[in-house]
């Protein structure tokens, strides 16, 4: 039974990170960067529109300690307006250390592609990383989703 596409964000203050998962609500995907200006609840209604969202997982920011930090008010606003302008489901996974995670592997990947200029890596794995830990964080939601059904079920 398919359950839907599933839209993953790592909200930042420059860029948002933007992941999608499969039909099924299974695999997480990074997909792109949206830069944060004027531009971007556009952009982001394109991508629900064109890849069939049915629900948004957005990283919610915390601490060391696992406390809400300085960006969560910001995170709590965007939420507020995702809701209102696309009427979907909007869930709340804790990204903790989701874009130190990115960074490790997008570094491996800037490692192996020496021969591109400098500025053009930076620009490559800035993106990416951001797209990365917005599919480690709709991973993690998933993952926690499809643990709570096996439960349920049982």
């Amino acid at each position: 039974m398919a359950i839907g596409k599933f839209l993953g964000i790592d909200y930042g203050t420059k860029r948002i990170g933007v992941a999608i998962s499969d039909e099924n609500g299974v695999f997480a995907f990074p997909k792109e960067i949206v830069l944060n200006d004027a531009h971007m609840m556009n952009r982001l209604g394109d991508i629900i529109k064109q890849e069939g969202i049915q629900e948004i997982v957005v990283g919610e920011s915390v601490d060391f300690s696992g406390k809400l930090n300085a960006l969560s008010a910001r995170i709590e606003v965007f939420i507020l307006e995702l809701k209102e302008k696309f009427n979907l489901p909007v869930h709340k996974q804790k990204e903790f250390l989701t874009s130190v995670e990115a960074r490790k592997g997008v570094n491996l990947k800037a490692a192996m592609t020496q021969s591109q200029a400098h500025s053009k890596v930076k620009q490559i794995k800035s993106g990416r990383m951001d797209a990365s830990a917005a599919a480690l964080i709709l991973q993690r939601y998933l993952d926690r989703r499809s643990r709570q059904e096996e439960e349920s079920n049982k």
